[in-house]
């Protein structure tokens, strides 16, 4: 991928040269425009806070018309928060939980969301119950799964549009629909969603959270919370502030004394990625990238172990793929991590490496930035690593 002017992509971004960037699905990576306009904007606050801070409501509230306006979805029905743990944790302490509550989500759920969950959970003397739902389920098997474990005390539903530990889909909108009929609000952790996604805000009452910082390569600290129907009201804002008088959006405009340049400088990243390539350049590039690392990094751990590291995660994303490593690698959360700080720092790639169900895996994503060298680099240097490392417990 060239830019207009003629370069690689990786020319509009700061990332260090001397390293192959094969993991923007974790943190993402901001353009240098975004980073540009942000410190501009920090200039500004620091020149004089007073007036800055006076007013950064205001400012607040132009940031979140430009998110919402990316996102496809009414300005009035949109909150910023700094990511979509932060969204989550919105909505857990914002909504009334009777005596004996239960919360439904499944065995994909990201661990911080799930603790959230069992947290509230133990607090209204209450449960979670979890879908255990397999890899490879289709979008039907998953809603009826999800749906099964619904009783007449749930409170509510939370259940990823994309996984993070396995990359995958889930049918948000099928599951929002059966639960609607029940009267059981939905929250959905979309952290992946936005720019993976065309429309990443599904149509549905409830609640979605989507951190920005990831695809959609907006500086860190940025995420959307979109509620609507009965329970957007009663939404309030982690951290009281002076948008007590308001409801939801407004409340949440007021933050006080933070830096959430980050949120102003949202838009430029947005703006940078649709004028010099297309959104949807990204997304079809992405796609056919990560189909070209997945086939060239199989073949290379078939080659080596004579096992096939295919994996079948039922409702496939554009940008991230799953493969299957070696037998006994990464069979925990704590060894994902272990191995993944080793390929960093003995093989200058970083990646990221998941378990699911004590089976560690591979989690490739791809952005504008990359390009098939990067895999080919995997394959060349990382595979015999991870095939030795395997060998050796």
């Amino acid at each position: 991928m060239l830019t207009p002017e003629g370069q690689p992509a990786m020319a509009d971004w700061s990332l260090t040269p001397s390293k192959v960037h094969l993991n923007h699905g974790s943190y993402g990576s901001v353009p240098r425009a975004a980073q540009a306009q942000q410190l501009g904007l920090k200039e500004q606050m620091d020149l004089n806070p007073c007036p800055w801070f006076m007013s950064q409501y205001d400012l607040v509230a132009a940031a979140r018309r430009e998110v919402a306006a990316f996102l496809g979805v009414d300005p009035q029905h949109l909150a910023l928060v700094h990511n979509a743990s932060a969204g989550v944790s919105t909505v857990y302490n914002s909504l009334d939980f009777a005596p004996g509550a239960e919360i439904v989500t499944t065995n994909h759920a990201y661990g911080a969301v799930l603790q959230g969950a069992e947290r509230v959970a133990r607090r209204a003397g209450g449960r979670v119950r979890i879908a255990e739902i397999p890899l490879d389920a289709d979008a039907e098997t998953v809603c009826a799964l999800v749906m099964a474990e619904v009783t007449p005390r749930t409170a509510l539903i939370v259940v990823d549009q994309i996984t993070s530990a396995t990359a995958r889909a889930f049918p948000v909108e099928d599951i929002a629909r059966e639960a609607s009929l029940l009267g059981v609000p939905v929250l959905v952790d979309a952290a992946h969603a936005p720019g993976v996604l065309e429309f990443p805000v599904p149509d549905i009452e409830g609640f979605w959270v989507g951190n920005l910082h990831k695809f959609a390569c907006a500086p860190r600290g940025t995420a959307a919370l979109v509620a609507r129907g009965t329970h957007a009201d009663s939404l309030e804002p982690l951290i009281d502030s002076w948008g007590f008088p308001y409801t939801f959006p407004e409340n949440f405009d007021h933050v006080g004394t933070q830096d959430v340049t980050s949120w102003m400088a949202a838009g430029t990243a947005f703006d940078t990625i649709e004028e010099r390539y297309g959104w949807d350049t990204f997304r079809t590039y992405a796609k056919e990238l990560c189909d070209y690392g997945q086939s060239l990094i199989g073949e290379a751990f078939t080659n080596a172990t004579g096992q096939n590291p295919t994996v079948d995660v039922g409702m496939p994303v554009g940008p991230l793929r799953l493969i299957r490593l070696p037998d006994g690698l990464a069979t925990t959360h704590e060894d994902s991590h272990a191995v993944r700080g080793y390929i960093s720092e003995h093989l200058d790639i970083e990646t990221a490496i998941t378990t699911f169900n004590g089976q560690g895996y591979l989690r490739l994503s791809a952005h504008l930035y990359n390009s098939p060298k990067d895999y080919e680099i995997f394959a060349e240097k990382a595979v015999p690593e991870l095939v030795r490392l395997a060998r050796s417990l």
